[in-house]
């Protein structure tokens, strides 16, 4: 019987994910009305915002009607309008509560939160019983599906009403064992911009799991946004991790630079935040000290605003911006990107060796952040996640010039510091030819957020003798 007067609330279960909700119900004696559900009251008890996209009913007549196991690849939100059901849910998915069975009655009082790939099966405990469920996706012919049989011995389930006396479709007679379903695997993690110095550093890292897939410039092209929506079935991944971006800044300051710079970091950005937004997916986003012009006295918070020089942070301050309207989001913003490619250090260790003498940059002040750490703190806000929005990361310490790093790699390497003599920005492009796009000259970005989220960047001057080595072996160097 309907139990009227309840409050909203919620109750875990034994598989994760699914949770049972207990709904305020308000009867006299014309009926009843609940709301059934409300995103904004349900979100604050704990139900996911899934983005429900449709609502089915289903309507059965009489008791003992019986529905299969059955786990799809989207979430579902189940309830009864009228009458009563014994429902039963069993996990179908990949990982160590795989098989965990989990029952109860459910009236119009009370409803279920069913996370994707557990499986969902009811029988009818009164005549005219409407089962009712929302779903954030559309039945694709692509999508896997799994099966269980609902006489399976092993999950034992007790139906109130023997199976053979029960109604069932011909199709849920006879449904595979347990052991022989194939289990439901995770939604996957797309990371963008593979053959670059974060993706390999992202692939370095989570090469060997199979739940992460590598897209590089070949497989998905920013450059060409109109081919996003139709480049992966969207609804399979749980994060896409945008390590892709135009980053030539002088380039950028041509005509040709500046509309591929555009294109690629904030068109193709605003396509990946609407495909974000539409199917649930937290978009990781890389960004970028260039965002701000670098005239502030002290450390650039993640609230500071933006204020780019040029084109190429420009942008990013409108890919940033763009992204921040993803319900599901990570802006990590980052400055002085060190790893496995081209990039300061590694040309800065070829001049000593060669015994070059070089003229660096005095009047640029900042930290060096390594690939490493990016990839590591990527995986951290993932792991943990902290409130969505912007993170500011690089490796720690003291900020230290162009120069003085300059000077510290000449050290390191065993050579004489000396060697290196300061310039200033505007001498050392005095007699450029090609547009060159204006600088910061303090790139010094502030780690308290990001520490307080509970990962402590490395302190960059116990980092860069690490990553000197690494080059000097030709393996990759990860941070304590």
């Amino acid at each position: 019987m309907t139990q009227f007067g309840k409050a909203l609330a919620r109750t875990e279960t034994p598989i994760p994910g699914l949770v049972v909700f207990d709904l305020p119900v308000h009867g006299d004696s014309r009926g009843w009305f609940k709301e059934n559900w409300q995103r904004e009251k349900m979100t604050e008890a704990g139900l996911p915002d899934f983005g429900p996209v449709q609502n089915n009913i289903s309507f059965n007549d009489k008791v003992g009607t019986t529905r299969g196991i059955h786990a799809e690849p989207w979430d579902k939100f189940v309830s009864v309008a009228t009458g009563r059901i014994f429902g039963a849910w069993v996990d179908l998915r990949e990982g160590p509560t795989y098989g965990t069975v989990f029952t109860t009655e459910l009236d119009p009082s009370k409803a279920i939160f069913v996370p994707r790939g557990v499986g969902n099966s009811y029988q009818t405990l009164e005549p005219d019983t409407a089962y009712t469920y929302l779903v954030n996706d559309h039945w694709s012919p692509t999508a896997e599906y799994a099966f269980l049989n609902l006489a399976d011995e092993t999950i034992g389930i007790d139906w109130p009403i023997p199976l053979d006396q029960a109604e069932l479709s011909e199709k849920d007679k006879n449904p595979p064992q347990l052991g022989e379903v194939t289990p439901i695997p995770p939604r996957k993690t797309l990371v963008l911009g593979a053959n670059g110095q974060v993706g390999r550093a992202l692939r370095d890292l989570w090469g060997g799991r199979a739940d992460v897939e590598f897209a590089t410039r070949a497989e998905i092209d920013l450059a060409n946004p109109v081919a996003l929506p139709e480049a992966r079935r969207w609804r399979d991944y749980e994060t896409i991790i945008n390590a892709a971006a135009y980053t030539a800044v002088d380039n950028a300051e041509t005509f040709e630079g500046r509309t591929a710079a555009w294109t690629i970091n904030a068109t193709a950005v605003t396509e990946l935040a609407r495909i974000a937004t539409e199917n649930g997916i937290t978009l990781v986003h890389i960004s970028s000290d260039y965002v701000f012009d670098g005239t502030k006295q002290g450390e650039y918070s993640e609230t500071d605003p933006v204020s780019p020089l040029g084109v190429y942070g420009q942008t990013k301050a409108a890919g940033d911006a763009i992204v921040r309207t993803v319900p599901r989001h990570y802006i990590i913003r980052t400055s002085w990107v060190i790893g496995d490619g081209n990039n300061f250090i590694r040309t800065m260790a070829n001049l000593a060796e060669r015994e070059v003498d070089p003229s660096v940059v005095s009047d640029q002040t900042g930290r060096l952040t390594l690939t490493t750490t990016i990839a590591e703190a990527t995986q951290h806000l993932l792991e943990v996640r902290p409130e969505h929005g912007v993170y500011n990361l690089t490796n720690g310490g003291e900020p230290m010039t162009w120069y003085e790093i300059a000077r510290s790699v000449y050290e390191l390497g065993g050579h004489d510091r000396e060697r290196v003599s300061p310039t200033s920005t505007a001498d050392y492009f005095a007699k450029a030819t090609t547009p060159i796009a204006p600088r910061p000259t303090n790139s010094v970005l502030s780690l308290e957020k990001i520490a307080g989220s509970g990962f402590v960047p490395t302190d960059a001057a116990n980092e860069l003798p690490r990553y000197l080595e690494s080059l000097r072996q030709n393996t990759t160097v990860t941070p304590h």
